[in-house]
Protein backbone atom coordinates (compact mmCIF):
# COMPACT_ATOMS: atom_id res chain seq x y z
CA UNK A 1 0.00 0.00 0.00
CA UNK A 2 2.98 2.38 0.87
CA UNK A 3 4.15 1.82 -2.32
CA UNK A 4 0.34 3.03 -4.06
CA UNK A 5 0.22 6.06 -1.83
CA UNK A 6 4.13 7.26 -3.37
CA UNK A 7 4.26 6.80 -6.64
CA UNK A 8 0.56 7.64 -6.99
CA UNK A 9 1.42 10.82 -5.53
CA UNK A 10 4.81 11.62 -7.35
CA UNK A 11 2.59 11.21 -10.60
CA UNK A 12 -0.76 12.78 -8.97
CA UNK A 13 0.71 16.46 -8.56
CA UNK A 14 2.79 17.12 -11.81
CA UNK A 15 -0.39 16.07 -13.76
CA UNK A 16 -2.71 18.39 -11.28
CA UNK A 17 -0.68 21.18 -11.66
CA UNK A 18 -0.87 20.99 -15.86
CA UNK A 19 -4.31 20.84 -15.01
CA UNK A 20 -4.63 23.75 -12.81
CA UNK A 21 -2.81 25.46 -15.76
CA UNK A 22 -5.69 24.16 -18.48
CA UNK A 23 -8.39 25.52 -15.45
CA UNK A 24 -6.58 29.18 -15.79
CA UNK A 25 -6.85 29.23 -19.60
CA UNK A 26 -10.51 27.80 -20.01
CA UNK A 27 -12.36 29.89 -17.34
CA UNK A 28 -10.45 32.55 -19.13
CA UNK A 29 -12.30 31.72 -22.51
CA UNK A 30 -9.55 30.06 -24.65
CA UNK A 31 -10.11 25.95 -24.92
CA UNK A 32 -7.10 25.00 -24.19
CA UNK A 33 -5.92 21.48 -25.95
CA UNK A 34 -2.26 22.30 -26.10
CA UNK A 35 -1.06 21.52 -22.47
CA UNK A 36 0.71 18.46 -23.92
CA UNK A 37 2.61 20.92 -26.14
CA UNK A 38 2.94 23.39 -23.11
CA UNK A 39 4.49 20.80 -20.44
CA UNK A 40 6.98 19.44 -23.37
CA UNK A 41 8.52 22.34 -24.59
CA UNK A 42 8.70 23.89 -20.97
CA UNK A 43 10.46 20.96 -19.73
CA UNK A 44 13.01 20.82 -22.90
CA UNK A 45 13.71 24.22 -21.71
CA UNK A 46 14.78 22.97 -17.96
CA UNK A 47 16.38 19.76 -19.56
CA UNK A 48 18.56 21.72 -21.92
CA UNK A 49 20.16 23.54 -19.06
CA UNK A 50 20.33 20.65 -16.87
CA UNK A 51 22.45 19.45 -19.96
CA UNK A 52 24.99 22.58 -20.42
CA UNK A 53 25.15 23.39 -17.00
CA UNK A 54 25.52 20.03 -14.66
CA UNK A 55 29.30 20.36 -14.84
CA UNK A 56 29.04 23.18 -12.84
CA UNK A 57 27.83 22.03 -9.91
CA UNK A 58 29.01 18.78 -7.46
CA UNK A 59 27.14 15.13 -8.68
CA UNK A 60 25.02 15.61 -5.62
CA UNK A 61 24.10 18.94 -5.43
CA UNK A 62 19.98 19.68 -6.44
CA UNK A 63 20.53 23.03 -7.40
CA UNK A 64 20.28 21.80 -11.16
CA UNK A 65 16.70 20.61 -10.46
CA UNK A 66 15.35 24.09 -8.77
CA UNK A 67 17.16 26.00 -11.94
CA UNK A 68 15.34 23.37 -14.43
CA UNK A 69 12.02 23.58 -12.61
CA UNK A 70 12.68 27.66 -12.65
CA UNK A 71 13.72 27.79 -16.64
CA UNK A 72 10.42 25.12 -17.66
CA UNK A 73 8.26 27.47 -15.91
CA UNK A 74 9.70 30.45 -18.03
CA UNK A 75 9.96 28.45 -21.28
CA UNK A 76 6.24 27.04 -20.69
CA UNK A 77 5.07 30.59 -20.39
CA UNK A 78 6.84 31.59 -23.73
CA UNK A 79 5.76 28.97 -25.77
CA UNK A 80 2.17 29.18 -24.57
CA UNK A 81 2.36 32.91 -26.68
CA UNK A 82 2.11 30.77 -29.61
CA UNK A 83 -1.38 29.22 -28.64
CA UNK A 84 -1.93 33.02 -26.96
CA UNK A 85 -1.84 34.92 -30.30
CA UNK A 86 -3.14 32.31 -32.28
CA UNK A 87 -6.05 32.31 -30.34
CA UNK A 88 -6.84 35.88 -29.39
CA UNK A 89 -4.83 38.29 -31.99
CA UNK A 90 -5.30 35.92 -34.94
CA UNK A 91 -8.52 34.46 -33.63
CA UNK A 92 -7.78 31.09 -35.09
CA UNK A 93 -10.30 28.02 -34.18
CA UNK A 94 -8.98 27.33 -30.60
CA UNK A 95 -9.27 23.82 -30.77
CA UNK A 96 -6.69 22.99 -34.04
CA UNK A 97 -4.65 26.23 -32.81
CA UNK A 98 -4.35 23.74 -29.85
CA UNK A 99 -3.64 20.62 -31.78
CA UNK A 100 -0.73 22.05 -33.87
CA UNK A 101 1.31 23.64 -30.95
CA UNK A 102 0.64 20.28 -29.81
CA UNK A 103 2.39 18.55 -33.12
CA UNK A 104 4.98 21.27 -33.21
CA UNK A 105 6.28 20.88 -29.86
CA UNK A 106 6.66 16.85 -30.39
CA UNK A 107 8.74 17.66 -33.51
CA UNK A 108 11.11 20.55 -32.83
CA UNK A 109 12.12 19.35 -29.24
CA UNK A 110 12.46 15.82 -30.48
CA UNK A 111 14.63 17.44 -33.15
CA UNK A 112 16.65 19.60 -31.49
CA UNK A 113 17.29 17.53 -28.45
CA UNK A 114 18.79 14.91 -31.28
CA UNK A 115 20.51 17.87 -33.09
CA UNK A 116 22.39 18.91 -29.49
CA UNK A 117 23.20 15.74 -28.18
CA UNK A 118 24.88 15.08 -31.71
CA UNK A 119 26.34 18.25 -32.90
CA UNK A 120 27.52 19.83 -28.71
CA UNK A 121 27.83 16.60 -26.93
CA UNK A 122 28.72 14.18 -29.87
CA UNK A 123 26.17 11.04 -28.41
CA UNK A 124 23.69 9.77 -30.40
CA UNK A 125 20.75 10.07 -28.55
CA UNK A 126 17.34 11.44 -28.37
CA UNK A 127 17.19 12.19 -24.38
CA UNK A 128 18.91 14.73 -21.87
CA UNK A 129 20.05 12.72 -18.70
CA UNK A 130 19.10 14.19 -15.58
CA UNK A 131 20.43 13.87 -11.96
CA UNK A 132 18.45 11.48 -10.14
CA UNK A 133 16.37 13.76 -7.25
CA UNK A 134 16.50 12.97 -3.77
CA UNK A 135 13.78 11.70 -1.93
CA UNK A 136 12.86 13.60 1.82
CA UNK A 137 10.94 11.50 4.43
CA UNK A 138 9.18 13.42 7.15
CA UNK A 139 10.40 12.24 11.03
CA UNK A 140 7.30 11.66 13.19
CA UNK A 141 4.90 11.92 10.42
CA UNK A 142 6.10 9.35 8.24
CA UNK A 143 5.22 6.50 10.94
CA UNK A 144 1.56 7.05 11.24
CA UNK A 145 0.02 3.60 9.62
CA UNK A 146 -1.01 4.48 5.85
CA UNK A 147 -1.21 7.93 6.06
CA UNK A 148 2.64 7.97 6.74
CA UNK A 149 3.13 7.24 2.97
CA UNK A 150 2.02 10.41 2.17
CA UNK A 151 4.89 11.91 4.03
CA UNK A 152 7.82 9.19 3.03
CA UNK A 153 10.22 9.56 0.13
CA UNK A 154 8.94 12.81 -0.90
CA UNK A 155 9.89 14.47 -4.23
CA UNK A 156 11.33 18.32 -3.23
CA UNK A 157 9.46 19.47 -6.63
CA UNK A 158 6.34 18.33 -4.17
CA UNK A 159 6.70 20.59 -1.97
CA UNK A 160 7.14 23.31 -4.63
CA UNK A 161 3.82 21.98 -6.49
CA UNK A 162 1.85 21.91 -3.47
CA UNK A 163 3.23 25.87 -2.61
CA UNK A 164 2.44 26.84 -6.10
CA UNK A 165 -1.29 25.73 -6.14
CA UNK A 166 -2.04 27.20 -3.18
CA UNK A 167 -1.07 30.34 -4.51
CA UNK A 168 -3.18 29.34 -7.61
CA UNK A 169 -6.02 28.86 -6.03
CA UNK A 170 -5.53 31.95 -4.03
CA UNK A 171 -4.89 33.92 -6.96
CA UNK A 172 -8.01 32.50 -8.90
CA UNK A 173 -10.46 33.01 -6.18
CA UNK A 174 -9.69 35.70 -3.86
CA UNK A 175 -8.34 38.12 -6.05
CA UNK A 176 -10.03 40.67 -8.28
CA UNK A 177 -7.67 39.67 -11.10
CA UNK A 178 -9.21 35.95 -10.65
CA UNK A 179 -12.60 37.27 -10.65
CA UNK A 180 -12.09 39.25 -14.06
CA UNK A 181 -10.47 36.01 -15.27
CA UNK A 182 -13.30 33.64 -14.37
CA UNK A 183 -15.82 36.41 -15.98
CA UNK A 184 -13.65 36.54 -18.83
CA UNK A 185 -15.00 33.05 -19.47
CA UNK A 186 -18.69 33.28 -18.60
CA UNK A 187 -18.88 36.67 -20.12
CA UNK A 188 -16.58 38.53 -21.84
CA UNK A 189 -18.34 41.42 -23.02
CA UNK A 190 -19.07 42.10 -19.38
CA UNK A 191 -15.32 42.72 -18.52
CA UNK A 192 -14.84 44.87 -21.13
CA UNK A 193 -17.84 46.93 -20.11
CA UNK A 194 -16.30 47.51 -16.60
CA UNK A 195 -13.10 48.89 -18.09
CA UNK A 196 -10.66 45.66 -17.82
CA UNK A 197 -8.72 44.44 -21.24
CA UNK A 198 -10.15 41.18 -22.15
CA UNK A 199 -7.20 40.21 -24.57
CA UNK A 200 -4.64 41.10 -21.45
CA UNK A 201 -6.34 38.78 -19.22
CA UNK A 202 -6.71 36.13 -21.97
CA UNK A 203 -2.75 36.58 -22.50
CA UNK A 204 -1.87 36.37 -18.75
CA UNK A 205 -4.05 33.14 -18.08
CA UNK A 206 -2.44 31.85 -21.05
CA UNK A 207 1.05 32.34 -20.06
CA UNK A 208 0.15 31.33 -16.51
CA UNK A 209 -1.46 27.41 -18.17
CA UNK A 210 2.23 27.40 -19.80
CA UNK A 211 4.26 28.19 -16.65
CA UNK A 212 2.22 25.48 -14.48
CA UNK A 213 2.33 23.19 -17.02
CA UNK A 214 6.16 23.91 -17.81
CA UNK A 215 6.43 22.97 -14.07
CA UNK A 216 4.92 19.20 -14.13
CA UNK A 217 6.50 18.17 -17.89
CA UNK A 218 10.33 18.79 -15.55
CA UNK A 219 8.76 17.03 -12.84
CA UNK A 220 7.51 13.98 -15.16
CA UNK A 221 11.12 13.79 -16.25
CA UNK A 222 12.63 13.77 -12.67
CA UNK A 223 10.12 11.43 -11.52
CA UNK A 224 9.71 8.89 -13.61
CA UNK A 225 12.54 8.37 -16.04
CA UNK A 226 15.54 10.81 -14.50
CA UNK A 227 15.87 11.95 -18.19
CA UNK A 228 14.20 14.38 -21.03
CA UNK A 229 12.77 12.93 -24.39
CA UNK A 230 10.20 13.93 -26.67
CA UNK A 231 8.35 10.76 -25.59
CA UNK A 232 7.75 10.78 -21.96
CA UNK A 233 5.23 13.07 -21.85
CA UNK A 234 2.38 11.64 -24.70
CA UNK A 235 -0.75 11.89 -23.51
CA UNK A 236 -0.63 13.70 -19.87
CA UNK A 237 -1.87 16.48 -21.18
CA UNK A 238 -4.78 14.95 -22.39
CA UNK A 239 -4.89 13.59 -19.20
CA UNK A 240 -5.00 16.69 -17.10
CA UNK A 241 -7.60 18.28 -19.51
CA UNK A 242 -9.74 15.27 -18.90
CA UNK A 243 -9.01 15.81 -14.92
CA UNK A 244 -10.24 19.34 -15.06
CA UNK A 245 -13.73 18.45 -17.34
CA UNK A 246 -14.14 15.90 -14.53
CA UNK A 247 -13.10 18.56 -12.17
CA UNK A 248 -16.18 20.58 -13.08
CA UNK A 249 -13.07 23.47 -14.41
CA UNK A 250 -12.51 23.54 -10.37
CA UNK A 251 -9.56 23.69 -8.98
CA UNK A 252 -9.86 21.18 -5.50
CA UNK A 253 -12.23 18.59 -7.40
CA UNK A 254 -9.60 18.90 -10.15
CA UNK A 255 -7.35 17.88 -7.53
CA UNK A 256 -9.22 14.24 -6.34
CA UNK A 257 -9.98 13.34 -10.29
CA UNK A 258 -5.41 13.65 -10.52
CA UNK A 259 -5.18 11.33 -7.17
CA UNK A 260 -7.81 9.07 -8.97
CA UNK A 261 -5.92 8.83 -12.06
CA UNK A 262 -2.48 8.56 -10.12
CA UNK A 263 -3.60 5.98 -7.80
CA UNK A 264 -5.38 4.13 -11.02
CA UNK A 265 -1.44 4.13 -12.04
CA UNK A 266 0.69 3.41 -9.38
CA UNK A 267 -2.15 0.46 -8.00
CA UNK A 268 -2.09 -1.20 -11.71
CA UNK A 269 1.71 -1.29 -11.38
CA UNK A 270 1.93 -2.65 -7.91
CA UNK A 271 -1.27 -5.57 -9.48
CA UNK A 272 1.27 -6.68 -12.32
CA UNK A 273 4.28 -6.95 -9.28
CA UNK A 274 2.17 -8.77 -7.08
CA UNK A 275 1.02 -11.23 -9.91
CA UNK A 276 4.49 -11.78 -10.91
CA UNK A 277 3.19 -11.42 -14.36
CA UNK A 278 5.87 -10.55 -17.19
CA UNK A 279 7.24 -6.55 -16.88
CA UNK A 280 5.80 -6.65 -20.91
CA UNK A 281 2.08 -5.97 -18.96
CA UNK A 282 3.48 -2.74 -17.54
CA UNK A 283 2.87 -1.24 -20.55
CA UNK A 284 -0.69 -2.29 -20.92
CA UNK A 285 -1.21 -0.60 -17.22
CA UNK A 286 -0.19 2.32 -18.91
CA UNK A 287 -3.94 2.24 -20.48
CA UNK A 288 -5.46 2.00 -16.81
CA UNK A 289 -5.63 5.99 -16.22
CA UNK A 290 -7.58 6.39 -19.77
CA UNK A 291 -9.88 4.15 -19.65
CA UNK A 292 -10.62 5.10 -16.33
CA UNK A 293 -11.39 8.63 -17.93
CA UNK A 294 -13.79 6.85 -20.27
CA UNK A 295 -16.01 5.92 -17.71
CA UNK A 296 -16.10 8.77 -15.82
CA UNK A 297 -16.47 10.86 -18.47
CA UNK A 298 -19.26 8.70 -19.79
CA UNK A 299 -21.18 8.68 -16.38
CA UNK A 300 -20.53 12.38 -14.90
CA UNK A 301 -19.63 14.83 -17.93
CA UNK A 302 -23.36 15.46 -18.52
CA UNK A 303 -23.71 17.23 -15.29
CA UNK A 304 -20.41 19.40 -16.08
CA UNK A 305 -21.14 22.98 -16.34
CA UNK A 306 -18.24 24.21 -19.00
CA UNK A 307 -17.63 28.45 -18.85
CA UNK A 308 -20.15 29.63 -20.97
CA UNK A 309 -17.73 31.61 -23.35
CA UNK A 310 -15.46 28.75 -23.43
CA UNK A 311 -14.02 28.97 -26.99
CA UNK A 312 -16.21 32.09 -28.21
CA UNK A 313 -13.42 33.97 -30.26
CA UNK A 314 -13.87 37.73 -28.34
CA UNK A 315 -14.82 40.61 -30.83
CA UNK A 316 -14.81 43.99 -28.73
CA UNK A 317 -17.12 45.32 -31.73
CA UNK A 318 -19.91 42.77 -31.00
CA UNK A 319 -22.35 42.74 -28.34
Amino acid sequence: MNSIIIDGMSFTLPLFIIAVGGIYSERSGVTNLALEGFLGAGGFFGALFVAFTSSWFAASSQAPMYFAIAISMLGGALYAMLHAVLCIHFKANQVISGVVVNIIAMALTDFLTSQINAQVFGASSDRFVLSVSNRVTIPVLSSIPVLGAFFTDVYPYEFIIIVVAIAAWYLLYKTTFGMRLRACGDNPHAVDAAGADVAKIRYIAIAISGALSGLGGICFAYSIYSSYSASIYTGYGYLAIAALIFGNWKILPTFWACVLFGFARSGGYKIVQVLGMPSTYSDLIMILPYVLTLLLLIFFSKNNQAPRALGDIYDKGKR
